[in-house]
């Protein structure tokens, strides 16, 4: 696996604007702070996670390929390729060829941050599925769990999982499950109604609307402790919807300690294992072509 390399480079891009001019920080110790008045995100470059968000009133990149890949291979133009089972049978977040990635963050106008992930493949056909893991909790870090959240998912539709969370291949409406959000809803509802024995949300939706290089608008979060709203938009056909079912005993910022559902990711991005699902939209990656996966965060105080 070791020629199976690839190279992760950060990379700020502000537009040409007085606003955002001199508003990055070095400080020192591979973090990086971008400011745009009183809204600031910093960054580190390990892994290019989102270290910290502060709004006024969490967390990385994963990738090659995103999320699951069942049996730990896939088969690309007659070649099967055998992966690493780190989660077991299966791969998660695990190829061949060299890729070339980076990510961009910008603040774009009042408390909007904008990310985009590009990706090139430089000597063979390769799949690609960037995902950005941040673990959000509008209230704060340490400020308990998210199931009292509002939760709007903008997607008609989801793929079912079997043994492994492993996806069956099919497409079903979200109407008459738990997973329906497609009105705003607290999240402690819902999760109490899942299968027997999950531990909370960890699925894929279909988000609606054309495929294509336009962003759509993905989920909306609500925090009725805070009052914070978050609003996503993305390119993506998918976004998984995980709880942090599997946080225990975590202790991060300040001493705190995570329990389950602290927090919750919406990782915009292709759908599980579509390697192994011809039905899934395709995430190969041609050399000579790029890919690109843009996300549009905003947020705003409910009054």
């Amino acid at each position: 696996m070791s020629k199976f390399s690839i190279i992760l480079l950060i990379s700020f891009m502000f537009l040409v604007l007085a606003a955002i001019a001199n508003n990055i920080e070095y400080n020192g110790l591979g973090f990086y702070e971008i400011k745009k008045g009183n809204f600031s995100v910093k960054i580190t470059n390990y892994g290019a996670r989102i270290v910290s968000v502060v709004l006024p009133d969490k967390n990385a990149i994963v990738g090659r390929v995103a999320n699951r890949i069942a049996g730990a291979k896939f088969t690309l133009n007659g070649t099967v390729y055998k992966l690493d089972a780190n989660e077991g049978n299966n791969m998660l977040h695990g190829f061949p060829g060299d890729v070339v990635a980076s990510v961009t963050y910008a603040l774009l106008g009042p408390n909007k941050l904008s990310m985009k992930m590009k990706a090139q493949a430089l000597n063979k056909p390769t799949p690609v599925n960037l995902a950005q893991h941040t673990y959000w909790n509008l209230a704060g870090h340490n400020s308990g769990n998210i199931l009292s959240d509002e939760l709007q998912i903008f997607a008609s539709h989801f793929t079912p999982v079997g043994k492994g969370l492993i996806p069956t291949g099919e497409i079903s409406p979200v109407e008459s499950t738990p997973y329906d959000f497609l009105k705003a809803r607290a999240i402690k509802g819902p999760i109490k109604k899942l299968p027997e024995g999950s531990k909370g949300f960890d699925i894929n939706y279909v988000v609606d609307g054309p495929n294509g290089p336009k962003m759509k608008p993905v989920a909306v979060v609500y925090s009725k402790k805070s009052g914070r709203v978050m609003k996503l938009s993305a390119n993506a056909p998918g976004v998984q919807l995980y709880t942090g079912n599997y946080v225990h005993d975590l202790r991060g910022k300040g001493g705190f300690v995570y329990e389950p559902h602290s927090a919750l990711c919406l990782e915009t991005q292709g759908f599980p294992d579509s390697v192994n699902h011809p039905n899934f939209p395709s995430q190969i990656v041609f050399p000579g072509k790029c890919y690109k996966h843009y996300m549009l965060y905003s947020f705003s105080i409910k009054k």
